[in-house]
């Protein structure tokens, strides 16, 4: 590698010109314009790159970018992954990938290192993420960060997520013209702000729609979860109650997977006896048997919208500019495949 020391001795000046040249310091403009041309000659000409960690170290400035996941084997993750680092590689930024495993100690400690080490934060939320004392860290320090895929409940953070109310008010309302009138209903965990503003655009469009909810056909996946296991149980217990419904909508796509998997077991077949319906649009519903109806999240568009939030707030803060929050939300889409279809008339 090709040192600063070493352009210096080929141009004759003081490995202190050299560098000022190099990384356009202000005391460079009294550097006399041929000296400056010769060095960026010379330089180029024996293949001088500079070295990030010494920038950083004299910038203060890292030039990462910390990206938290709740579980980097979720299907969600990878595609958001996926538009964080289509942005960046656009930028002179790396990231910087940390899995917190849906551990709420983990989380706080490489939320403690990252802040010390990285110039902003993505965060990709999940329940772990919204605990007081985190979001407080993350204002406090005031370090330019974004909170993908959930509404924190306060202003000051800048935060994309999908519109989940609109998102369900399709779905249901998908179901509701198929003919469907007895649905049942699993829930997201309490603590996940999703499942509270999925539930509300379900109850708007079945208040819009004269639609009765029957409370009883309402279950909730636990805190914590696993979505597949609890949208069997759940479904299990729904079935269990032996009151009638003709269609399901579950809180994700892994646990409307669980759901098809009970309703299998129970001898049911889907969309024949009970139509299911998902949310998010993984990879993955596309290729279930049957294929999934879901309401596609444009999750690498959440992301990529994230990460050019976040990169106007870098450069704002190293000029040392003020920065408003930002709060975007993205629509989601119905995607209509095998698992819905028009009630038997008998079961209507």
């Amino acid at each position: 590698m090709v040192t600063i020391r070493q352009v210096a001795k080929e141009c004759k000046v003081s490995p202190s010109t050299v560098s000022m040249v190099l990384n356009q310091t202000p005391l460079s403009s009294y550097i006399p314009e041929t000296t400056k041309q010769r060095v960026l000659q010379v330089a180029e000409g024996m293949g001088y790159q500079p070295n990030p960690f010494a920038q950083a170290l004299r910038s203060r400035y890292s030039h990462t970018i910390g990206v938290m996941v709740p579980d980097i084997a979720d299907p969600y993750c990878a595609q958001i992954l996926r538009g964080i680092e289509n942005s960046l590689s656009r930028s002179s930024y790396l990231p910087f990938l940390v899995d917190i495993q849906n551990d709420s100690s983990r989380f706080k400690k490489y939320l403690n290192v990252l802040m010390r080490r990285v110039d902003g934060l993505i965060i990709l939320a999940n329940s772990l993420s919204f605990e007081s004392e985190l979001l407080s860290a993350l204002e406090t320090r005031k370090m330019p960060s974004v909170i993908l895929g959930r509404e924190p409940e306060t202003d000051s953070l800048s935060w994309v997520a999908t519109d989940n109310e609109d998102g369900t008010r399709q779905a249901l309302e998908h179901l509701y013209r198929l003919g469907h009138r007895k649905i049942a209903f699993i829930r997201g965990p309490s603590l996940i702000v999703d499942s509270q503003h999925q539930w509300t655009g379900i109850c708007s469009f079945a208040s819009a729609a004269g639609l009765e909810l029957d409370p009883r056909l309402v279950a909730t996946l636990s805190d914590p979860f696993s979505s597949y296991e609890g949208g069997y149980e759940r479904t299990r217990q729904l079935l269990a109650l032996n009151i009638p419904f003709t269609a399901l909508v579950a809180f994700d796509d892994m646990t409307a997977f669980g759901c098809i998997r009970a309703l299998i077991s129970a001898g049911l077949r889907v969309p024949h006896d009970c139509s299911v319906m998902g949310f998010d649009d993984i990879p993955a519903a596309a290729f279930y048997n049957p294929a999934l109806t879901s309401v596609r999240e444009h999750m690498e568009e959440l992301a990529s919208t994230g990460a050019e939030i976040l990169m106007e707030a870098v450069r704002a803060s190293r000029k040392n500019q003020a920065v408003s929050s930002v709060h975007r939300k993205i629509k989601p889409d119905l995607i209509i495949r095998e698992s819905t279809a028009a009630p038997r008339s008998s079961a209507s």
